[in-house]
């Protein structure tokens, strides 16, 4: 119920606010959301497989989005953010739709 109340107060929130993305960030924004996604669905397979730690949970999110941020930056000092950033989404996309199959079979037991 918590995660919820969360969720709805920061969509109200993002909605009256409007925050901006500073321009340093903006390359790094949608990798940290699709990590954090990966990490989402992975908690949700964790939870339908019975196997789901709240502690683990958290530390994979922050992981997630620390790491795949890291590489995107150290692509950028390197010059190949773009090909870092394609790699990083290629394989949590990768991880994404694993999950995604898994809490299929679950849900639908197919």
């Amino acid at each position: 119920m918590y995660a919820v109340l969360a969720l709805v107060v920061g969509i109200v929130a993002g909605l009256f606010l409007q925050p901006t993305v500073p321009d340093w960030f903006a390359p790094y924004l949608p990798i940290a959301v699709i990590a954090a996604l990966d990490a989402v669905f992975g908690g949700l397979r964790a939870k339908l497989d019975h196997i789901f730690d709240a502690k683990v949970f958290v530390v994979s999110f922050v992981a997630n989005v620390v790491v795949a941020a890291f590489i995107v930056f150290l692509g950028d000092q390197l010059g190949v953010g773009a090909q870092l950033s394609t790699a990083v989404v290629v394989v949590l996309g990768i991880r994404i739709f694993g999950n995604a199959a898994a809490i299929r079979r679950h849900v639908f037991k197919a």
